[in-house]
């Protein structure tokens, strides 16, 4: 997934679109007035399935999140971007940040540390904070490791935080791209009150966002633990609390030890054991497992005995999409499958020990420091761990439960492929299930891992972000191929490609003069983009083609324009079916048939936009079936190309 898709991948065309637009469910889609033009009857549709937007009024374009915000802002498609990857929290790597890019960010980082001082103060002197300090001396926390770990206490007033920063220079735009204040209908006022407070700094030691634990216990309508909202420099899934601080004794360890809480972490520390880091109650992500094998050679992680601690730190999907405090994104999760291929394919090994029933770390560490080593030492590799927790969980003293045994192992074994693990594996797999090694070998290219799944074969790689139309990157990888086509092809209109990548790259390829010999090189496309369309660009300059003949070539262009417009037309018959059908119900049946009788229906505004949407359909359908029957004659058929 390279950076443009990995942005739209993270943030959701609902949650973008609705900033600007006050949207309105209809159906599967949402719809509103088009902000773009002026109109009563809505035709502003935004479809979520296909994370796409498009106006079947005046406008008659469309597009992708990155298209509607270079629209909106009158902006160009690395702005957009760049504002884009900021709300994800994503960095763009593959260009360089500006200057100006590069101060707003360490202001970020000035005003969480700033914050994490004041909320260090408070901790130690405020009368408020009582109820902190006591919490902290009840849970074993002493002064000086409190002070190590920057602990602090946040007041209960709706804007004392504000206020402070304000006094020492901050505005409140900085608060809130920072996530330290959020703002609603009342205003700005603080997101953190009355609680204890947790700094989380990123792997250079830089106060990246917070962590905050609730100190009233009778407060059963708000969350025990929040932390700071995605911001430009706080990703929960690519942070882990203490690491800065552990990574010295990860080194010294050669282990890495992964625990939820941040008190599990403190205690931990505060005994000694300082190679021990948190997830802070996610799901561990790719993104943390590739942090810490570049100084462990190990990782263990530190599970609850009970199926819902199991699952809190590992989930059984291979993308699950959550949501990060106030941004609905999605975050790779490492799965069982996923760490058994890596356990094989990286530098590192992947163990899991389980704490004693009822226990966590900290329990276990302030009873018995000893029990945590022993517990540590004794972790298993996490292919035993699963087979060992299936097993347990499966009856197999009948046939079923064995069965089940093996579909559900089966896929996890699937990732290995070092022939010697595998046919280890597949012996303990055989000795429970009374199953040969040679049926339980083809059952990993043959057997399903349950009923309507996919069958059992190389390990798959973790689903990228949905591509665009495959007919859009067929017309770009023949106009890239083919450069007799450049006739042709200038008057093909950008707003025809939905997707934003394939619009910037026509859009470039069509502001590029052709060579004196005819020839257009490819080149001068990628020096008018950004950088981060040069993997788009390289993909479709490579991308195998049929092997046509000029004519053939642009009978396939020709084809595919139709194909690309006539998809306009079914989107928007899509589209208006479902408004008229709304409108209708709402109108009435008797109101219709009164208007189709002839009955007067002037200033009867709901109903003029029923008629109007009515004829707006037939309208649509008309072209649609007039561009099916010119679409029946001499296409060339390009299969899966277009």
């Amino acid at each position: 997934m390279n950076e443009v898709e990995e942005v739209k991948a993270r943030l959701d065309i609902v949650d973008v679109i609705g900033q600007y637009v006050a949207l309105q469910k209809s159906g599967r889609s949402f719809k509103a007035p088009c902000p773009f033009h002026n109109e009563r009857t809505p035709s502003f549709i935004v479809t979520p399935e296909r994370q796409s937007w498009h106006c079947f009024g005046a406008c008659g374009t469309g597009g992708d999140l990155i298209t509607f915000v270079m629209k909106k802002e009158a902006i160009e498609f690395s702005e957009a971007l760049r504002m884009l990857a900021e709300r994800a929290g994503i960095k763009l790597h593959g260009r360089r940040e500006s200057s100006q890019e590069q101060r707003r960010r360490e202001r970020l980082f000035t005003a969480n540390e700033a914050a994490a001082d004041w909320y260090g103060k408070l901790l130690v002197d405020d009368k408020a904070a009582a109820p902190a300090r006591e919490y902290l001396k009840q849970r074993g926390i002493d002064t000086a490791t409190a002070r190590e770990f920057d602990l602090g206490f946040s007041p209960g007033a709706w804007d004392a935080l504000r206020n402070h920063l304000r006094r020492i220079g901050f505005e409140d735009q900085e608060l809130l791209r920072a996530g330290l204040a959020v703002q609603s209908d009342s205003g700005f006022h603080d997101r953190f009150r009355g609680r204890l407070m947790f700094p989380i700094r990123d792997v250079k030691g830089r106060t990246a966002g917070f962590g905050a634990r609730t100190l009233d216990e009778r407060d059963a309508g708000g969350a025990k633990y929040i932390n700071t909202a995605q911001s430009p420099v706080f990703d929960k899934s690519g942070l882990l609390y203490a690491l800065h601080r552990a990574a010295g004794g990860i080194r010294r360890e050669g282990r890495a030890v992964v625990v939820e809480g941040y008190m599990d972490v403190i205690a931990a520390h505060q005994h000694a054991f300082d190679n021990v880091v948190a997830s802070m109650g996610t799901a561990l992500t790719e993104r943390q497992v590739r942090l810490l094998r570049r100084i462990a050679s190990e990782i263990v992680l530190a599970l609850d005995a009970d199926a819902a601690g199991r699952d809190a730190a590992i989930r059984g999907h291979d993308v699950v999409r959550g949501a990060l405090i106030d941004s609905r994104l999605t975050a790779p999760v490492v799965t069982w499958r996923g760490l058994a291929g890596y356990q094989q394919t990286v530098d590192v090994e992947l163990k899991v020990a389980v704490l004693p029933d009822g226990r966590d770390p900290d329990d276990v560490i302030r009873a018995a420091p000893e029990d945590w080593r022993s517990l540590i030492d004794g972790a298993v590799p996490v292919l035993d761990f699963r087979l060992d927790a299936l097993a347990a969980a499966h009856d197999l003293s009948t046939p079923a439960g064995r069965s089940r045994l093996a579909h559900e192992f089966l896929p996890i074994l699937a990732v290995v492929t070092d022939p010697v693990v595998r046919a280890q594996y597949l012996q303990r797999l055989g000795r429970l299930t009374a199953t040969g090694e040679r049926e339980l070998s083809a059952m990993l290219s043959t057997a399903t891992a349950r009923p309507g799944a996919s069958k059992l074969t190389a390990p798959q790689p973790e689903p990228a972000a949905a591509k665009g139309d495959n007919r859009e990157e067929f017309l770009l990888a023949l106009l890239l191929q083919y450069p007799a086509l450049r006739e042709d092809a200038l008057g093909t209109p950008e707003e025809l490609l939905w997707n934003s990548e394939n619009r910037a790259l026509l859009g470039a390829w069509k502001g590029i003069g052709a060579e004196a010999d005819g020839e257009w090189q490819i080149e001068g496309v990628k020096n008018a983009v950004p950088v981060e369309l040069w993997p788009h660009l390289e993909r479709l300059t490579l991308r195998k083609m049929p092997d046509f003949d000029i004519k053939q070539a642009r009978q396939a262009f020709a084809d595919c324009v139709q194909r690309l417009v006539r998809r306009g037309l079914e989107a928007e018959k899509e589209a208006t079916g479902a408004l008229l059908a709304e409108r209708e119900a709402e109108v009435g049946a008797s109101v219709l048939a009164e208007a189709a009788s002839g009955e007067e229906i002037e200033g009867d505004k709901e109903l003029l936009e029923v008629l109007s949407l009515q004829a707006q359909d037939m309208r649509t359908g008309l072209k649609l079936h007039r561009r099916e029957v010119h679409d029946g004659s001499e296409a060339v058929q390009t299969g899966n190309h277009g």
